[in-house]
């Protein structure tokens, strides 16, 4: 288990006008002026992650609000057997964290970069009083928050009534949405994810993601090209994700 570093180099730095821009593209911050983003850019300083390494696990102590500036990271928590179950993927420009405010919990999580990543966080005095300046801030928080009860909901819903194959499908599909590319004529997902993290992700073991990989290349929805996952045929990969 990687830890990351808690302080940029020089050469990883970025310059303030360029986190005042990626803080502007944070849903919740919209509401900001140029001057209180240049604030928040100074009272949250960033910390730099490798793809592999730890931001946080279930020994931090404090209320903290991350904000994820660039990159990709996983929160996922342990299992009593020691594997891993993935609870979301978080997306460059997303907040998340423990806070009594938001009402979320990471009791028992860890947070892993999946792709090299630029956070920064607020202690809980400092983001009260950023929704104490600025209410709509809050109400923003609690739109996202909101969102993301519903896609737990649904999450739960496909683990309940769906096979792996059709699990798989719908993850993917959702990986398009938040991080998908063109690529000559099909899509390709950013991040190179191996069938264990899916396999966490969807509730099934690596074993039977594989099998359903099969079923989804038999169908001519994907195939792997240099370990990334390409969509062929959108359409036959929504018919698998609704097969049940």
């Amino acid at each position: 288990m990687r830890f990351c570093r808690r302080r940029e180099t020089a050469k990883m730095a970025m310059s303030q006008e360029e986190q005042v821009r990626l803080l502007s593209m944070v849903d919740i911050l919209e509401p900001l002026s140029p001057e209180e983003l240049e604030e928040l850019a100074r009272r949250a300083p960033d910390t730099y992650l490798d793809e592999g390494e730890i931001l946080y696990t279930p020994q931090e102590t404090g209320e903290k609000l991350f904000i994820l500036k660039k990159g990709r990271v996983q929160v996922y928590e342990m299992n009593p057997e020691g594997s891993e179950i993935t609870l979301s993927v978080v997306e460059s420009g997303a907040v998340f964290g423990e806070m009594t405010l938001t009402g979320q919990s990471f009791r028992g999580v860890y947070v892993r970069a999946l792709a090299p990543s630029y956070v920064c966080s607020l202690g809980l005095p400092d983001f009260e009083g950023l929704v104490m300046r600025n209410p709509q801030v809050g109400l923003r928080l609690v739109r996202v928050l909101a969102g993301r009860l519903r896609q737990s909901e649904l999450r739960m819903a496909d683990l309940v009534h769906k096979e792996v194959p059709a699990r798989l499908a719908t993850l993917i599909l959702t990986l398009v949405e938040s991080e998908g590319l063109v690529s000559g004529e099909s899509y390709r997902i950013a991040t190179r994810y191996t069938h264990e993290q899916l396999g966490t992700m969807i509730g099934a073991k690596r074993v039977a993601v594989s099998r359903a990989f099969s079923h989804l290349k038999e169908a001519r929805a994907v195939e792997f090209k240099n370990r990334y996952i390409h969509i062929t045929d959108m359409e036959k990969l929504r018919e698998v994700s609704t097969a049940g």
